[in-house]
């Protein structure tokens, strides 16, 4: 866990919620007044957030005390516990909603992304996320993608070189994109891995004649197009399968020899997963 990150995360998300403060509790709770909750499952699924959680609760205020009983990666089942909270009731309802949002979201990840990996189990595909994150939430949501057993792929533009359709056509060609990403890293003194998008089997064979990538990702290939690729690269570069892969089809991916299928779908359009904090 990058403590910087999450405490930078926490304490923009703290000001744009909290504001001036919170009235509500100031108007209607003594401030000496002693509370007591508990975080509730109201959803099955795989737990995510909880040592975020605790930084939350921390910032909020040093002298809550929390009781965790599931750590994260924990399958969970509606009326599970996850933790207890106690201390100031009003700093108790000042962290709850950052709390919630954080683990709800992040359970939602953990748990679409443990689906997808049990499905390809077996097949030594690795699943990938991406940059289809929700900003200023990606340090968190690429980090539920790993509780949830997947691989996360570059964090953002700055460490890898990604070259896709949209670069390719303005560069003039796969071989000219190529070439200028080669040379731009000796020019700059940078060390990073080169991956290039293809879209049909003769933008492949492009990148095989010009050489000089790591990876290759295969965009929109039929599971029929992705083993002929696959055969042809014949492990001369890592292999990245997207575009058009669901749940009812992974499979039949996964068993093509490819070495990573990345999904979106696992932090743009993930649904959170039910919890609460409760008094007791």
């Amino acid at each position: 866990m990058d403590l910087k990150i999450i405490q930078n995360f926490i304490d923009l998300s703290l000001a744009e919620d909290v504001g001036d403060g919170d009235h509500t509790s100031l108007a209607t709770i003594p401030a000496n007044a002693k509370g007591k909750a508990k975080l509730l499952v109201k959803e099955a699924g795989i737990l995510a957030g909880v040592e975020i959680a605790l930084q939350i609760f921390h910032t909020v205020d040093p002298d809550l005390q929390v009781q965790v009983l599931l750590q994260d990666g924990a399958i969970i089942q509606p009326g599970d516990i996850v933790l207890y909270v106690a201390g100031s009731a009003q700093s108790i309802l000042k962290a709850e909603r950052l709390v919630l949002n954080c683990m709800q979201r992040m359970s939602g990840i953990a748990t679409k992304t443990n689906q997808i990996v049990q499905l390809v189990k077996g097949s030594g595909v690795k699943i990938l996320d991406t940059r289809k994150t929700t900003p200023g939430m990606r340090y968190l949501e690429k980090w539920a993608v790993r509780i949830g057993g997947g691989v996360n792929h570059r964090f953002g533009l700055y460490d890898m070189i990604l070259i896709k359709d949209n670069h390719v056509d303005y560069a003039g060609g796969i071989k000219q994109a190529i070439k200028e990403a080669r040379q731009y890293l000796i020019d700059q003194h940078k060390n990073l891995q080169i991956e290039i998008e293809v879209r049909n089997m003769d933008e492949l064979q492009q990148v095989i004649e010009e050489g000089g990538a790591d990876r290759i990702l295969l965009d929109n290939f039929s599971p029929h197009q992705l083993k002929e690729a696959v055969k042809l690269i014949n492990k001369q570069y890592i292999t990245e399968a997207s575009g058009g892969i669901t749940l009812e089809n992974i499979k039949e991916y996964a068993a093509t020899g490819v070495d990573y299928i990345s999904s979106g779908a696992l932090t743009h359009s993930v649904k959170s997963l039910d919890l609460s904090l409760k008094a007791v």
